[in-house]
C-alpha cells in the first residue's frame, strides 16, 4: 500500500484522480487542496462507507505554498509519492490577473518541490529508490500548431499566456530538481480534458449549462480552433500507469487523438442534448449558438503525439470523443444540482467565504 499526497484533489482532474485510486487501487490518499474558486468538496463526496477504518482518503485544506504544512503532511503521513494537480488553469483569469498564476503554478510548484527534496533526501534507501513526484502538466506549454503536425514530448516550449507560461516555469522546475538533485520526477502534459465535475467555466460544461437554460452559447472567434479532447477518466488511468511505471526524469504527452474545432464541439453537445432532452422547449439547442470577439492570444490548434505513453506503457484511451461527450453529458443531466450551486456561487462559496465566479465566455 502507497501512501500518495494528492494536491489540488477537490478540482476537476484531481478530483476524479482520486476517485479512481479509491476505486481501483489500495493506496492511502492525503488530499491537500487550498480550495478556491474551483475547489469544491462536493467533488469528494461518497468515496467511502462511513465509519470505514482505517480512512483510505484524508483532505486537508491548505496551500502547497505553505512549507510548514506540507513538510508536516510528508512526514506525518509518510508519503510514498507526489501527484501535483494544484494550479491555475483558466486562460481567460491568467489574461485578467496574472499574478495568482505565477503564485500558485511557480511559486507553488517550487515549494513543493523543494519540501519534497528535503523530505526524500531523508527517507532510507529503499524508499528513497521507489519515491516518486508526478507533476501534471499541460500540452499549451507548446505553443500553437499549425495545419499539420502534433506536439511531441521533444517539442520547444513557446507559451502564449500567462497561465501557459506559468505551467512551463513550472515543467522547467521539475525537470531541474531532477537533473541537479536526482529527484525521481515525472512530467505529463495533456490535452483539453472534459467529464465529470469540471468547473463551468470550461468550454463543454459552460456549453451545457447554458444550452438547458436556453442561454445563447458564446463561442470565440469563428470557432474554429482546434483542440484534442481527452475524457477525464482515461487521463487519470494515464496518470495512475506513469506513477507506477513510468522512468524517472521521462515526461510522456497524453491525448485522446480526437481533434475538434470548439465548432464541433458545440455543435455535438447540442446534438446530444436534443436527443437527451425531447421535451425542452430549446431544441434544436444549435440554434442557440453566438459568436464573440477572439481572446487576446487565442492559440489557433493542439494536438498531441501519445505514441510514446501508448508504446512504452501500453496506454490508450478507452473512450471515443463520441462515448466520452455521451458519458459527460449523461452525468450532468444527473448532476444538474451540482452545476447550478455552482453557477449562482451558493455551492461553498459563500460557506468558505470565497467567491465563486463564472465565465460569460468559452475556453479552449
Amino acid at each position: 500500500m502507497r501512501n500518495i499526497l494528492i494536491t489540488g484533489g477537490a478540482g476537476f482532474i484531481g478530483g476524479n484522480f482520486v476517485h479512481l485510486m479509491l476505486a481501483e487501487s489500495d493506496a492511502r490518499i492525503v488530499n491537500l487542496d487550498k480550495l478556491t474558486y474551483a475547489g469544491n468538496l462536493d467533488t469528494l463526496t461518497d468515496l467511502e462507507e462511513p465509519g470505514s477504518e482505517p480512512p483510505r482518503h484524508k483532505f486537508v485544506q491548505g496551500d502547497i505554498g505553505d512549507r510548514d504544512l506540507v513538510s508536516r503532511l510528508l512526514v506525518a503521513h509518510q508519503i510514498d509519492a507526489i501527484v501535483n494537480f494544484a494550479a491555475e488553469s483558466h486562460v481567460d483569469r491568467s489574461i485578467d490577473g496574472p499574478a495568482a498564476f505565477i503564485e500558485t503554478n511557480v511559486l507553488g510548484t517550487f515549494n513543493l518541490l523543494d519540501c519534497a527534496r528535503a523530505y526524500w533526501a531523508d527517507l532510507p534507501t529503499e524508499r528513497r529508490d521507489d519515491f516518486r513526484f508526478l507533476h501534471v502538466s499541460t500540452d499549451e506549454v507548446y505553443g500553437t500548431l499549425g495545419s499539420t503536425g502534433k506536439f511531441t514530448e521533444a517539442t520547444a516550449y513557446a507559451p502564449n499566456s500567462p497561465y501557459s507560461a506559468s505551467k512551463a516555469a513550472s515543467d522547467h522546475l521539475v525537470r531541474a530538481w531532477h537533473h541537479t538533485y536526482g529527484m525521481p520526477v515525472l512530467t505529463t502534459n495533456c490535452s483539453n480534458n472534459y467529464g465529470p465535475y469540471q468547473f463551468p467555466e470550461k468550454l463543454i460544461p459552460l456549453m451545457i449549462a447554458k444550452a438547458m437554460s436556453g442561454q445563447p452559447l458564446p463561442i470565440y472567434g469563428d470557432g474554429g480552433n482546434v483542440r484534442d479532447w481527452l475524457y477525464v477518466e482515461d487521463h487519470c488511468r494515464a496518470i495512475a500507469l506513469v506513477l507506477e511505471s513510468g522512468q524517472p526524469g521521462e515526461v510522456y504527452n497524453i491525448g485522446g487523438d480526437s481533434e475538434k474545432t470548439n465548432l464541433e464541439v458545440v455543435d455535438t453537445l447540442c446534438d446530444l442534448l436534443d436527443e437527451a432532452l425531447p421535451d425542452s422547449p430549446y431544441r434544436p439547442h444549435r440554434l442557440l449558438k453566438s459568436f464573440v470577439p477572439d481572446r487576446p492570444g487565442h492559440d489557433r490548434r493542439y494536438a498531441i503525439d501519445a505514441r510514446k505513453i501508448q508504446a512504452e506503457l501500453g496506454w490508450a484511451p478507452r473512450e471515443s470523443f463520441s462515448s466520452g461527450m455521451k458519458r459527460t453529458i449523461e452525468w450532468y443531466l444527473a448532476h444538474q444540482d451540482w452545476t447550478a450551486r455552482i453557477m449562482d456561487g451558493s455551492y461553498r462559496g459563500q460557506r468558505l467565504g470565497m467567491a465563486a465566479q463564472t465565465s460569460t465566455e468559452p475556453t479552449a
